[in-house]
């Protein structure tokens, strides 16, 4: 089957959200079969702050790597007895658009994010990152609300 699911990726950023996508993520890897990974974004504004206040890139990418690992030990004890993550993946930049880059380069995934209940106002202005990705993802999303 070309369009068989091949992992399941949950998005991570440490919010109750995400780690409430994260449980349903291993649960639904643990009745499929499928490998479960966990995704996080350093966000390009946390990058765009860093710069403005003096921090070299060297710091950076070492604050890049302190954000990761929260997010990943975070939803690591979120899935634990669940399902074990077979790896992490850590982009940074504009989190809509690194997750469906991650997709297209990525066919098979199926993508588990919890979505944050931003005021009517605030998604007509910015749009959410859960509702960028289902309008462009290129495979199946499950985006939960708690």
């Amino acid at each position: 089957m070309a369009n068989a699911t091949s992992s399941i990726v949950v998005a991570c950023d440490g919010s109750d959200q995400s780690l409430h996508a994260a449980k349903m993520a291993a649960e639904l890897a643990k009745a499929t079969g499928n490998p479960l990974k966990l995704l996080t974004v350093f966000p390009h504004t946390k990058v765009e702050r860093l710069v403005i206040s003096g921090v070299w890139p060297a710091d950076i990418e070492e604050e890049q790597k302190v954000y990761g690992r929260r997010i990943f030990d975070a939803a690591r004890e979120t899935v634990s007895g669940i399902a074990d993550p077979t790896e992490e993946v850590l982009l940074q930049g504009d989190p809509a658009h690194e997750i469906i880059e991650y997709l297209e380069a990525h066919p098979g995934t199926h993508m588990v994010m919890g979505r944050r209940g931003h005021s009517g106002v605030r998604r007509l202005t910015l749009g959410s990152i859960s509702e960028k990705v289902i309008r462009h993802a290129n495979g199946p999303v499950t985006v939960v609300s708690e």
